[in-house]
């Protein structure tokens, strides 16, 4: 069976609103949540991503009661991150209607955490966010930071995807600090590494400005999926030309 390449738009969730910023700073309000969930499920997108992005930080827990009124606005799958810490959190996430977890901070440091939603739910649930900044010293040359891109680790980001998919990781989220909101193109080479490393599904994440990119994110980064925020929201590209310039190029989409 053909696999699909996936376009997802993400919803980045500050105090109940979709904001958009740049290397994870300089937010911008976008729109409502539920309203823009609706409004991309109904353009085409194959999957939609809430990520709670001032959780970790905020020390508290996901805003489950939004992501019940996204999940029932859409009829597509939702990935649900930002401030899911136990086992507990994740169950709740499920039960409010995602379709998967995304970790990031918590993964990092609980691994076990992984190996017990990849045993409870099933690894394909489990997507594993890196996000990682450009650092020369490491031997893949990306870092990985946690607690929304905040804090470094001095962990090799390649390395990490590779713990993640031996604790039971289905999917890995890679996202460049570096690239982040500036419309420049993905990070290709962080992408590629990680998904030769792992050989797991990647979603691209971070730099989508123009539709090549998209095209790049797939052809030379790996990539089984495409994420993007700044250029859905702000109405320089619609989820259907994205599809139709990929398809085009012969990498399979759902139209």
């Amino acid at each position: 069976m053909e696999k699909f390449v996936k376009v997802i738009p993400c919803l980045d969730i500050k105090d109940g609103r979709v904001v958009k910023g740049i290397h994870f700073v300089n937010l911008r309000d976008a729109a409502d949540p539920v309203a823009a969930a609706q409004a991309y499920s109904e353009a085409g997108a194959d999957e939609i991503a809430f990520l709670d992005i001032t959780a970790t930080v905020e020390k508290r827990r996901t805003r489950f009661d939004t992501v019940k009124k996204v999940a029932q606005a859409i009829n597509i799958p939702l990935i649900l991150g930002g401030g899911l810490a136990s086992l507990e959190d994740i169950e709740e996430a499920f039960a409010s209607g995602a379709s998967y977890v995304s970790l990031s901070s918590a993964a990092f440091r609980k691994p076990h955490l992984v190996s017990q939603a990849a045993a409870k739910f099933g690894s394909h649930r489990v997507i594993i966010a890196i996000d990682a900044d450009v650092n020369d010293t490491l031997p893949s040359g990306r870092e990985v930071y946690v607690d929304g891109g905040r804090t470094s680790t001095g962990k090799d980001a390649v390395e990490f995807a590779r713990e993640m998919k031996e604790a039971g990781a289905g999917q890995i989220l890679p996202t460049s600090k570096t690239a982040d909101g500036t419309k420049a193109g993905y990070d290709l080479v962080l992408t590629r590494l990680i998904a030769e490393a792992t050989r797991l599904p990647v979603i691209a994440s971070g730099g989508a400005g123009q539709l090549t990119h998209f095209y790049q994110a797939v052809a030379e980064g790996k990539a089984s999926a495409v994420l993007a925020a700044s250029v859905f929201h702000f109405g320089i590209l619609s989820i259907r030309q994205v599809k139709e310039f990929l398809r085009a190029r012969n990498i399979p989409v759902k139209l």
